[in-house]
């Protein structure tokens, strides 16, 4: 058979269709959104709407059913902000999919509703992947338009236009577009003796360990990201970068990168401030704590892994697989 550039040994086709978030197909028509496109879209009799508290979803729940989806008719007890409705996409059925923050509050919600934020949203399964793809792109864009409600260049009223993607001042025309963040998430490997780098933050669950991360500074690449934050964290050095996939992460607005670092020195060096401890694992230790529930953890040995679903479990798993299946 004949190789192609994208041809890669790997556990899976598409890792990052493995983890939370991730799974949105909406056509987000995103060379096609005249300033009239909520309008548009609302004249559409599927239109429905993801309802938010600030960066949270809004959800109809009862025993047996969550229901995150509101037809224009069942916004009315919410308090929606009409004028900064956001058109997340179009279903392949071509029914419009949108995003409105409301004045709903913890203090304020009754039933049959409740708020749910990302990390409960995802780490509860309360909604279909798709959804939850959903909700991390309507998440972010809340969260951006409410940052930016004022220009930056001279401190005049800015104005949402595109349908929530643009922002343009009002006194001078400064433009500025929704950002995401992008953030370095890598396991380090040390192959000569088969172990991977992992370590704790002091807010992390009591017992649980992860992968180390940082953000991708201006000017800097992510092979670049890897080896500066692996090093600033642990004391490691690293040689080659691979990347492994990606995760949103609306916490606010977020790109997980996932990558594997190839270690070329062994003795650790931890930053103290920004972590509680660093440490080698062996394969049979990161086996035997994935297997392991997060928030579960014994108070004495036990360590618990990252919950199923972020982007530094995926990292844990498949080191695991490649070596079974190298």
């Amino acid at each position: 058979m004949t190789k192609s550039i994208f041809d890669l040994r790997s556990p899976h086709p598409e890792p990052s269709t493995l983890v939370a978030f991730s799974e949105n197909h909406l056509d987000r028509q995103s060379e096609h959104r005249a300033d009239d496109c909520i309008e548009v879209a609302l004249k559409h009799p599927g239109a429905h709407f993801l309802a938010f508290s600030g960066p949270k979803l809004i959800v109809k729940h009862d025993e047996k059913i969550i229901d995150p989806l509101f037809a224009p008719y069942e916004l009315e007890g919410l308090d929606p902000v009409l004028d900064e409705t956001i058109l997340l996409g179009y279903l392949p059925n071509g029914e419009p999919r949108l995003a409105v923050p409301t004045g709903l509050t913890e203090d304020n919600v009754a039933e049959p509703f409740k708020i749910a934020d990302g990390r409960t949203l995802y780490r509860q399964q309360m909604l279909p992947e798709e959804l939850l793809g959903q909700f991390a792109q309507g998440s972010s864009l809340i969260t951006w338009n409410a940052n930016n409600r004022f220009c930056g260049r001279c401190a005049g009223p800015m104005e949402g236009k595109s349908g929530g993607y643009r922002r343009i001042c009002t006194a001078c025309g400064h433009m500025v577009f929704p950002r995401t963040d992008p953030v370095v998430i890598m396991m380090t490997i040390d192959l000569e003796r088969d172990l991977c780098l992992l370590g704790r933050s002091p807010h992390f669950t009591a017992g649980m360990y992860s992968c180390l991360a940082g953000f991708v500074e201006p000017g800097e690449t992510i092979e670049n990201a890897v080896r500066r934050e692996t090093h600033e964290e642990s004391g490691i050095h690293v040689g080659r970068v691979r990347y492994h996939a990606s995760q949103p992460w609306p916490m606010p607005h977020t790109l997980m990168i996932g990558c594997y670092a190839e270690a070329k020195s062994t003795v650790i060096k931890r930053d103290e401030q920004e972590l509680e401890d660093v440490r080698w694992f062996t394969r049979d230790e990161t086996a035997a704590m994935l297997e392991r529930t997060t928030g579960v953890a014994d108070t004495g040995n036990e360590h618990i892994p990252p919950p199923k679903g972020a982007i530094a479990h995926r990292l844990m798993r498949d080191w695991l697989a490649w070596g079974e299946h190298g």
